[in-house]
């Protein structure tokens, strides 16, 4: 019983330690701009700027933490993107959504019905757009495209 409720404590404590880390990250990358003057955490700049793919996601005309809400399958849906790159000009819609999992395969299907989830709803908001998601994985600040 001892081992037990030790695990339990042990596993939960990792948990809650895992959800800190992913909410300090997330609050970190929202303020995070690349342009003609970077702003934000000068580490985690350094980073974003040796992936172009992800620079894009980061310049002037990117968004954080947007909110969006429509219908999908007849039900309400409220989310919030963690980060938006809208190109009116080329007719585009980019999503980055972070995840700070250790085990990207845990998660991994419902991760992608989320990114998938976010490109329904943004078909309707932009309509005639070509919209692409990805999921940012920060453990080791790889790509995946959705």
């Amino acid at each position: 019983m001892t081992n037990q409720i030790n695990d339990f404590i042990k596993n939960a404590t990792a948990t809650e330690f895992a959800t800190n880390a992913g909410r300090a990250m997330h609050v970190k990358l929202q303020h995070v701009r690349i342009g003609a003057i970077p702003v934000g955490d000068a580490e985690l700049i350094a980073k974003i700027e040796k992936n172009e793919t992800l620079k894009s996601f980061f310049g002037e005309n990117s968004r954080a933490e947007v909110p969006i809400a429509g219908i999908i399958n007849g039900h309400f849906v409220s989310r919030r993107i963690d980060r938006l790159v809208v190109d009116d000009a080329a007719k585009t819609v980019r999503v980055l959504d972070y995840k700070t999992d250790v085990d990207t395969e845990k998660f991994r299907p419902k991760y992608i019905a989320q990114i998938k989830e976010y490109i329904e709803l943004l078909k309707q908001i932009y309509p005639g757009y070509k919209i692409s998601g990805a999921i940012l994985w920060l453990r080791n600040w790889t790509i995946e495209n959705i």
